[in-house]
């Protein structure tokens, strides 16, 4: 029997690579979150792409809207089109910290031996839980906090993309059969997950398929 590993996949292009390269390494459990995004669209995104991939796939509900504090999560606050300095209002407080601990959790009832998880130090919104430094500790509390890691067990934090530019990771992601046109990276999506081609999140992913130089097959609004 092949390990297995849990991967956070948010529809979006760069949990969608991780879950590609996974795939070929493991008997994959991809889980999602429904977290009071602003735009929920990336789970529709992401519940098509477990079913193509034929993963087991879990969409898990918590309410960090309730808590506002970024402008994913807080509609009073508007989604910037233009770069910030420092950490911009999109970051999601504990965001990445709360998906692990969930993931954890699933590791420990399935057996897994690794999380993959798609951060990025390269070409991201500077976001500070998608530093190698955070991993690096949230895997030493892991082998504290749970029974697997006390017992010995190894869990792996696996994280592929932390050090690729965006272009490389479009690069391995079509090595690896991905279909971007099937992913929704946009911070405020539309129903029908168009992209607004002005958020973090799109610039950086229009920047990645220029750089690639291939061709970007995400849907915009305008």
């Amino acid at each position: 029997m092949r390990p297995r590993a849990i991967v956070l996949l948010s529809g979006g292009l760069d949990s969608t690579t991780c879950l590609a390269w996974a795939q070929a390494r493991y008997e994959c459990t991809a889980l999602s979150f429904m977290y009071g995004q602003r735009s929920s669209t990336e789970l529709v995104a992401a519940k098509a792409l477990a079913e193509r991939s034929g993963v087991e796939h879990h969409i898990i509900n918590i309410d960090l809207a309730t808590l506002g504090g970024s402008a994913l999560t807080d509609h009073s606050i508007d989604v910037p089109d233009h770069e910030q300095e420092g950490i911009p209002i999109t970051y999601v407080p504990a965001r990445n910290t709360i998906f692990l601990s969930y993931a954890l959790a699933a590791a420990e009832v399935k057996q897994a031996q690794a999380i993959v998880i798609g951060i990025n130090a390269v070409d991201y919104s500077g976001y500070p839980d998608c530093r190698p430094e955070f991993i690096d500790a949230f895997a030493n509390m892991a082998r504290l906090a749970t029974k697997a890691g006390v017992e010995g067990q190894q869990l792996t934090f696996e994280t592929p993309l932390l050090h690729l530019s965006k272009a490389n990771i479009i690069r391995l992601g079509i090595e690896h059969g991905v279909d971007y046109s099937q992913t929704v990276s946009c911070y405020q999506a539309d129903d029908q997950g168009r992209a607004c081609g002005k958020c973090d999140s799109c610039r950086l992913r229009k920047q990645g398929f220029m750089d690639a130089g291939v061709e970007d097959p995400t849907r915009y609004v305008l």
